[in-house]
Formats: C-alpha cells, structure tokens, sequence
C-alpha cells in the first residue's frame, strides 16, 4: 500500500526506530526490496536517486515504483533521493512519488534555501513531503565499488540546520556527521555532537542518514537513538547482488547462461541483504 512520508516517520518516533530507505533502479531491486519488508512485515521506503537515471530513466522506473508500492502488503512510500533541481523533483512528483529531496547541499545556503522553498511549493500542490540538507558528502549516490577516495565531509551546522526548517519548512533533514556514499575503505568516524545538537533544536524534526550502508551495528542504534528516523542504504546490498551473480557465473562455466537466471540469483541476494537491513534499523535483530 503506498504510504506517506509523514506516516512513516510518526511510526519511526513512536517506535524509537528508523525505516530503512533503498535505492531501487531496477525491477529486481524494487522487488527485493518491498518482499524483504513483506516478510517482515514491517514499512519501508524505496527510492530513485537522480544520479541513477542515465540508466534508469525516471520515466520508466518511477511508475514502476509507484505500481509495486500500491501493490505492496505493507506501507511503501515512494522518494526521490538526490533530487538535482526543481524541475525533476516536479517531474516525480508527476510520476506519483509522495515524497521529493531537493539536494542543494553543494550550493552556497542561500542557493540552497531558495531552490529548496520552491521545492517545497511545488510538493505542496500534491501533498508530498520534502527533505533537505544541510552539510555535504563528497561522494556521488553511486555505489558502484569504485575507490572513491576520502569523502570531503561539511557537518551539518545545527544552529544553521534550525534557521534552514524554519525558512523551508521542509518535512525531514538529511545530516552530515562522518558517513559517506559508497563503499567504506575504513570504518567511518561518525560525529554524534552534530545529531544530539540538530536533536536538540528540532526534538520534533525526523533526521535522516545518508550513506548508511556499512555502519557498524553499535553505530546504528546511537544514531537511531539520536533522532535519526529515516537510513538510506544502497551500496552493500547492490554489492551483495554483484557478489552473488560473480559466484553464480563461475558455477555456470562452460555452460549456458541465460540473464533471467541472473536476475533470480540477484534478488535473493539483495532481499536477503535489504531484510538483514530492515531488521537492524526497526531493532528487530537477533
């Protein structure tokens, strides 16, 4: 069932726990991802990432999107991540995404208040909500296993962060506090004084992780328990994906090999990952 963003995190507060949010640019991805959250019956949200569109075309994934979150058991919400400008994140709200980011976190503040207000004026016309963010992350929303190199890292600022929600009045803030994009070359540093400083000015404002994947499991229930409501994850379940098709070539050598075979062995892959996600982030672990 297709579910709204401000649902979601309502849950998330009263649960004292996060909802896991996944870059979905493919149909096995989305499939993975909303079985993972069927099994356990639990919400969650799929994304599509602008940087993903030279080969998943918003205009092709995204209604994709929307069709299995209506079908889905349980509460889906549909999200554009990393929305560049204001015209595409109007053109997924077109689509039917209930949720939209504006990151303008590249761009100097007041840019980025300005392209955020208008954002959030075009959501408004359909009822979706909108996050923003303050800070920065050097890595691009890829995580193709690359050697990204040291992330340049700008923590958010939480006196900036309280003066940014209430010129935009966007719904949820992305924070910048030692995670990256990507994959992690070395256990990441994360800087908790940046979300119990943001926490402290906005009890109320839903904080959200970028580049979640990779964090330890200590570190995911600190940033849980500081307010962080909503986690995006991407790179190590498409690396589990990547990984088990690798062994699954091997096994095949010298015999056929067929791609629907390919697009099986990569679902159960990511399904398993995406689940073992889920279950860390809404404290359901073992």
């Amino acid at each position: 069932m297709l579910a709204t963003m401000p649902e979601l995190m309502a849950y998330a507060e009263e649960k004292q726990c996060a909802i896991g949010s996944f870059n979905t640019p493919d149909i096995a991805t989305i499939r993975a991802v909303i079985a993972a959250a069927e099994e356990l019956n639990a919400p969650v949200i799929i994304m599509h990432a602008q940087v993903h569109d030279p080969f998943a075309p918003l205009d092709l994934i995204g209604p994709a999107m929307v069709s299995a979150a209506k079908n889905a058991k349980v509460p889906v919400c549909v999200h554009l991540d990393h929305g560049e400008d204001a015209d595409y994140c109007r053109r997924a709200l077109e689509i039917g995404f209930n949720s939209v980011m504006f990151d303008g976190s590249t761009l100097s503040y007041e840019k980025n208040v300005e392209i955020t207000k208008e954002v959030v004026a075009i959501a408004a016309k359909t009822g979706a909500a909108v996050e923003g963010e303050i800070g920065a992350l050097g890595k691009r929303e890829l995580g193709n296993g690359e050697d990204f190199g040291d992330a340049v890292e700008i923590y958010t600022d939480p006196a900036l962060a309280e003066e940014y929600i209430n010129t935009t009045k966007v719904d949820l803030l992305a924070c910048s506090f030692g995670t990256a994009h990507g994959l992690y070359l070395k256990a990441p540093k994360l800087n908790f004084d940046v979300l119990t400083g943001v926490r402290a000015r906005l009890p109320k404002m839903p904080l959200v992780m970028h580049g979640g994947s990779g964090v330890s499991k200590e570190d995911y229930k600190k940033a849980i328990a500081a307010g962080i409501r909503k986690i995006n994850y991407y790179t190590y379940m498409s690396k589990a994906g990547g990984e088990a098709i690798r062994e699954f070539v091997k096994s095949r050598e010298n015999m056929p090999l067929y791609f629907y075979e390919c697009d099986t062995i990569v679902y159960d892959a990511m399904k398993e990952n995406a689940k073992g996600a889920m279950k860390m982030f809404l404290g359901m672990e073992e």
